[in-house]
């Protein structure tokens, strides 16, 4: 899981490489080219979205090197956390769903993906099968039940036993 996430990342990493050494270059030097500058929409939307692609890089390389040190012996066994998946019912409609605890930026949500730091994924924190658990979301209250739980523990060590 955390392969995964780390893949993730440094895909978008080496895009975002690719635009500032090739892309926004060959941009600045079009904008450039067309002259005056202060009137220069592409020339103030290449700078733009220079400034904005160092701070994502410099974001990712945050989250890379602290994934690199990750520590998961303080990932709870038995318990809801990260790399945790979650079957839930709903107490008052009785649908049941599945989540995925990721950090945030891993989420997908076409994947039932929930951030440990959203709403839902804090309330889901150190559950267990039976525990129910409140959630306050925008729309309002939701009231759920743990029903089955697979920990990232779980999954390393399937992952283990099947030669991976």
């Amino acid at each position: 899981m955390l392969g995964a996430v780390r893949k993730k990342l440094q895909d978008e990493v080496e895009a975002l490489n690719y635009e500032l050494s090739v892309t926004l270059p060959q941009a600045l030097n079009k904008a450039l080219a067309l002259g005056d500058l202060r009137e220069n929409g592409d020339y103030h939307a290449a700078i733009e979205r220079h400034q904005f692609v160092q701070a994502r890089l410099s974001h990712l390389r945050s989250r890379l090197s602290k994934l690199a040190t990750a520590d998961l012996s303080k990932v709870p066994r038995g318990r809801v956390g990260l790399g945790s998946t979650v079957k839930v019912r709903d107490l008052d409609t009785k649908v049941e769903e599945s989540f995925d605890l990721v950090i945030p930026d891993a989420i997908d949500f076409d994947k039932g993906q929930v951030s440990v730091s959203s709403p839902l994924g804090r309330a889901l924190l150190n559950g267990k099968p039976g525990d129910k658990v409140t959630v306050r979301l925008p729309d309002g209250i939701r009231r759920l039940k743990i029903l089955h739980l697979v920990t990232l523990h779980d999954q390393v060590g399937e992952a283990d036993g099947q030669g991976e």
